[in-house]
């Protein structure tokens, strides 16, 4: 996906600006709320106008102003999911799932209908009325419907706000599955930067109306004047790795991570040879600068300080363990133990801080 973006978005006293391209396969939109998220969908979807400017996505112009040109929502082949899903509540989700691909040539259809229902597991749900549905599986059909419209892009409107916290796990797995199957290029909104770093490769800050950032979480956080919205969003390390061993007597799962460290986590499920990604805080890391023994932290990676950042009393180390770790410190342990960047650094953690996810 390539999005060139140079548009203002009028919104009663709120104006979005917007300047510059983002080039990704799934980029996460986060910041505070009235920053533009939706603004944003909105103007991509073609259901919100620029005051001015132009927005082009992969070559093909979508608005521009000053040629008076705007191309209509139905023909812009954008997929939507939104929070509360929008299912139609007269039809079933078979009719449902059928609404934008009946609008289809059979020539545009690239997504069938059989992987779609194979994929989300709405083999069960067909017959049944919307209302009926929980609120997982009416998202998991939000999300059909969308990706039956065979999209060039599809944006995510925070469509797990309204789910629990089990319902949010339950769903993420099938939001990164349809990505990976049609390699298709999405834009997901979200206040939760966990959610977004599950499924998407770059993320997309807006503050006060503007880009603040765009790129890898690591390049963010070395701005410190983005640390206080990071941290607002739910600041997280998402280590990525292997099964390698079960431990049940103890209670472990072992973990061989991509630059061949080994993690212990709580015992899982998955069996040897799953791949996992790791959340861990970085403010449940400790740092060391010399071998540390007789402490219940299980987890000790050697490591390379990469970066110190600084804002207030919020200080952010970026080790190099193999992958890169954010760890949260004060700044007197920054002083105290002279931590530098190119240190030799421990870096310690509990096994129980460690969270896994397929």
């Amino acid at each position: 996906m390539r999005l060139e973006l140079a548009a203002t978005v009028q919104r009663g006293r709120f104006t979005l600006q917007l300047e510059g391209i983002v080039t990704s396969g799934a980029c996460g939109v986060f910041g505070p709320s009235g920053c533009g998220k939706s603004s944003l969908l909105g103007l991509l979807a073609g259901l919100v106008r620029p005051a001015r400017g132009r927005v082009v996505l992969d070559g093909e112009v979508l608005d521009d102003i000053a040629a008076g040109l705007h191309v209509p929502t139905h023909r812009r082949r954008i997929g939507v999911v939104f929070q509360q899903g929008h299912l139609l509540p007269h039809l079933d989700v078979q009719a449902n799932l059928r609404y934008g691909e009946r609008l289809l040539a059979l020539a545009d259809r690239r997504v069938g209908f059989p992987e779609v229902v194979a994929l989300l597991d709405l083999a069960g749900l067909l017959d049944r009325r919307s209302a009926t549905l929980s609120g997982g599986e009416r998202q998991r059909v939000a999300l059909g419907r969308a990706l039956l419209c065979s999209p060039r892009l599809l944006l995510l409107d925070e469509p797990l706000a309204a789910l629990d916290g089990g319902l949010k796990k339950s769903i993420l797995p099938y939001l990164r599955r349809a990505r990976e199957a049609f390699d298709l290029p999405m834009l997901h909104v979200s206040h939760d930067l966990p959610e977004l770093l599950h499924t998407c490769d770059d993320l997309l800050l807006l503050a006060d109306g503007r880009i603040a950032a765009h790129g890898p979480l690591a390049a963010i956080a070395s701005d410190i004047r983005l640390l206080p919205l990071l941290h607002e969003a739910g600041l997280v390390n998402v280590l990525r790795g292997t099964v390698a061993q079960l431990r049940p007597e103890d209670g472990i799962t072992e973990v061989l991570l991509e630059g061949g460290a080994t993690v212990q986590c709580p015992l899982r499920p998955d069996p040897v040879g799953t791949r996992l990604e790791l959340l861990l805080r970085p403010g449940d890391i400790a740092l060391a600068v010399q071998p540390v023994s007789g402490l219940s932290l299980q987890n000790q990676l050697a490591g390379t300080v990469r970066a110190v950042t600084s804002a207030s009393d919020r200080v952010l180390v970026a080790v190099d363990v193999g992958q890169e770790l954010l760890v949260e410190v004060t700044a007197r342990t920054i002083t105290q133990l002279g931590i530098v960047p190119g240190r030799p650094v421990g870096v310690l953690f509990k096994a129980m801080s460690v969270t896994g996810r397929n």
